[in-house]
């Protein structure tokens, strides 16, 4: 650890930058160890802490409401050297310090930027709806994928299929946001509605689409496969024609001059409205 009085000397974004890299890796340790402990850090690194505090807190170039923040996780860190059982304070200080440094160095971090632990998900501890599958068709930004693969895993989805024109799943961004899930729910790039093959989905299919049955109103199968379109074009003629067929379609109502939702954010909505549904 780079001692206080070096760090002093440095430029302040420099500056600003190894403490907030210094809080970040302690963090990690906190979240990585078996049992969540203040106990981890030893004395001389929690007075560090305490001192980088407030030597963050002396910087007026910083605002009165983050220099609030130095002081009172200066204090937090304080007790620690006493008290270690108030982890989640503890912990919250060096987040909230990491992130204004983030935000002062100019680099923002994204909620899904793993902080805590390694992004490896144990799939045996799964809790799957047999026969629940979603359809992904032509879903063409990375960041929506992974976030859709991230609630087909919250909500027990049993296997999500992917159209030929739908994001790789193993891209980078995919898999920032997935935050591991692509590699524990089964899934696989499929055209299930293409025009050159007349088979059809072994289960019934349905379609989250506008101009549908509300919701609250929809009769949502035990077994089945929900598709859902791109946010430019939607479902397409092809599948929504076999959905028409089938189940039909399910639309979520909304009241703003907007009218649309990302299609993450409905895909979430429609997927918890479904779960709710098939509760014994």
């Amino acid at each position: 650890m780079i001692p206080l009085y070096k760090l002093e000397k440095l430029p302040r974004v420099q500056k600003l930058r190894k403490i907030a890299k210094v809080f970040s890796f302690a963090e990690n340790r906190l979240c990585l160890a078996s049992e969540k402990n203040i106990g981890i850090f030893p004395e001389g690194e929690i007075s560090f802490f305490i001192d980088a505090a407030k030597l963050l807190a002396s910087d007026s170039l910083f605002s009165a409401d983050a220099q609030k923040v130095f002081i009172e996780a200066a204090g937090i860190f304080q007790a620690a050297l006493t008290d270690k059982k108030n982890v989640s304070l503890f912990h919250r200080a060096l987040n909230n310090i990491k992130h204004i440094l983030f935000a002062e160095t100019g680099r923002e971090q994204a909620d899904w930027d793993f902080t805590c632990g390694d992004g490896k998900l144990d799939a045996h501890k799964r809790q799957v709806m047999e026969g629940m599958q979603v359809y992904l068709e032509d879903i063409r930004s990375p960041f929506n994928v992974g976030a859709m693969f991230r609630t087909a895993e919250s909500f027990g989805v049993e296997k999500i299929i992917l159209s030929p024109f739908c994001a790789d799943p193993h891209h980078q961004r995919s898999q920032r946001t997935s935050m591991g899930c692509v590699e524990i729910i089964p899934w696989e790039k499929q055209d299930l509605f293409s025009a050159s093959d007349n088979s059809q989905p072994f289960l019934p299919v349905f379609a989250l689409e506008t101009g549908g049955i509300p919701l609250a109103e929809f009769s949502f199968p035990r077994r089945g496969i929900m598709i859902t379109g791109s946010e430019e074009l939607g479902v397409s003629p092809r599948a929504l024609a076999a959905a028409n067929a089938s189940l039909g379609r399910v639309s979520i109502p909304s009241y703003g001059t907007k009218a649309s939702l990302n299609v993450s954010v409905a895909f979430g909505i429609a997927l918890q409205a479904w779960r709710s549904n098939m509760r014994p």
